[in-house]
């Protein structure tokens, strides 16, 4: 018997993200990964060796590696995300060839992270892989460039679209996200967390709020622009409890293992903007209720995770449709897996296993046999159709709202000298509201839509 592999984590070694692979590694009777910071990497000082697995995890918790991605020394700003995924990329480049000359082998394929971190070319996988999502102009790289506001206006009257999300190219977590409204008098409206200071700078806030000024609006995308923005028609939601609803779905090896339910009164469902988990087990009656199943859900995730075969693990936005019956991709998330106290689905294979403990059960079913990947026991949807557990079955192994409270993630949980009212106001706020949000693609589930014109 051998000693079980080598294994190499790059993230921050302070954060919950590596801690909690650390945790599913004893779990599973394997030795602690090595843990690898993202400035080393950066700054050029990560060594490899030959025989390590090296799994890559996100820099979005680390202070030093966003200063060091984005350029900037307030971690509230919005703007730097174009120069961000630049030098992220090219470092994960430079890190997969120290890997392979090394003798060492990378988990996932750095080409496929330089797609997903990127909206435009990732919707447009998505799409020409069949994977319903919402129409975009923006869609692929042959996709027009938007300069500014001019274009936005634009691409959407052409695409004859009233109500549409702009999204940073390379952003996450809602910076930089607005919600855009056009009526048939041509009068704007912009809802967005980004607060806009005196002197023009951007600051991502915890308070969402709307402006009605199409100069106000104009400015925020004009500056925005230069970072890379995607353009998305804003779809019409299905609701729970009148809230706008939507799920982030774990997809480990092709296969759906996790999911968790999202509301919000906003178009922005992110748990530190104000959303909330929702009630999976009710999602799921009213896709029943609608003639729909479940499975053909999921399938739908497990259809886009294939359209990157290289990465093992992806987290996605899955955008119910009003009435509950037809489902479309808003996202998929490179590390979209960051869902504490979260177990796996009934019938997924990964029953008692928290993300983390799903992944490395599925990379290394045999714990103490080294190698790369493993054969996964998780099951896809088609099989887990016949096998769908009764909700009798499905409540003793959901968590309940107890727990669930006491395991919500956020990206960067505000202390209470942060929090701020999450509705929608045109009062700008303080700089107390500021809220931190490194591009980490997605670090807690948040898609955006609504379900109201």
């Amino acid at each position: 018997m051998t000693s079980g592999p080598r294994l190499v984590v790059v993230g921050d070694p302070a954060g919950r993200r590596v801690a909690f692979f650390q945790d599913a590694l004893r779990l599973a009777g394997l030795p602690e990964a090595r843990a690898v910071s993202w400035p080393d990497v950066l700054g050029g000082r990560a060594r490899f060796a030959g025989g390590e697995t090296v799994r890559l995890d996100s820099p979005g918790e680390d202070p030093e590696a966003d200063r060091l991605l984005r350029g900037v020394d307030d971690p509230a700003r919005v703007e730097g995300t174009g120069r961000w995924y630049g030098r992220f990329t090219a470092a994960v480049a430079d890190l997969a060839r120290s890997v392979a000359e090394a003798g060492a082998v990378l988990v996932d394929d750095p080409a496929e992270l330089a797609v997903l971190f990127d909206k435009r070319l990732s919707h447009g996988r998505l799409r020409a892989a069949g994977v319903p999502v919402p129409e975009s102009p923006t869609s692929g790289p042959e996709a027009p460039a938007v300069r500014g506001w001019a274009d936005v206006r634009a691409l959407t009257a052409g695409a004859g679209m009233r109500r549409v999300f702009v999204k940073l190219a390379h952003g996450s977590s809602a910076s930089g996200v607005l919600a855009l409204e056009t009526n048939g008098a041509g009068r704007v409206q912009a809802t967005t967390s980004v607060e806009r200071g005196a002197d023009g700078r951007l600051f991502n806030s915890l308070r969402v709020r709307r402006y009605t000024s199409e100069c106000e609006v104009a400015a925020i995308v004009d500056a925005l622009a230069p970072d890379g923005l995607h353009v998305e028609r804003w779809l019409p939601k299905a609701t729970q409890d009148g809230r706008a609803a939507d799920l982030r779905v774990v997809v480990i090896d092709g296969r759906a293992t996790h999911a968790v339910l999202r509301t919000s009164r906003s178009p922005m469902t992110n748990l530190h903007l104000g959303g909330a988990r929702g009630d999976l087990d009710a999602a799921r009656a009213a896709i029943a209720a609608a003639g729909g199943r479940w499975a053909d859900a999921l399938a739908v995730c497990e259809r886009a995770a294939a359209a990157f075969p290289g990465t093992r693990c992806v987290g996605v936005d899955l955008l119910p449709a009003s009435g509950w019956r037809r489902f479309a991709v808003g996202e998929v998330n490179a590390f979209g897996d960051l869902l504490p106290g979260l177990t796996g689905l009934p019938g997924s294979g990964a029953e008692g296993l928290d993300t983390y403990a799903a992944q490395v059960a599925a990379q290394f079913p045999h714990p103490h046999e080294t190698g790369a990947r493993g054969t996964s026991t998780v099951r896809t949807s088609a099989a887990r159709a016949s096998t769908t557990p009764t909700s009798a079955a499905r409540a003793s192994t959901t968590p309940t709202s107890a727990t669930r409270a006491s395991t919500t993630p956020t990206s960067a949980t505000p202390t209470s000298a942060t929090r701020a009212s999450t509705a929608p106001t045109s009062a700008t706020p303080t700089s107390a509201t500021r809220a931190s949000t490194a591009p980490t693609s997605a670090t807690e589930p948040s898609t955006t839509g609504t379900s109201t014109p």
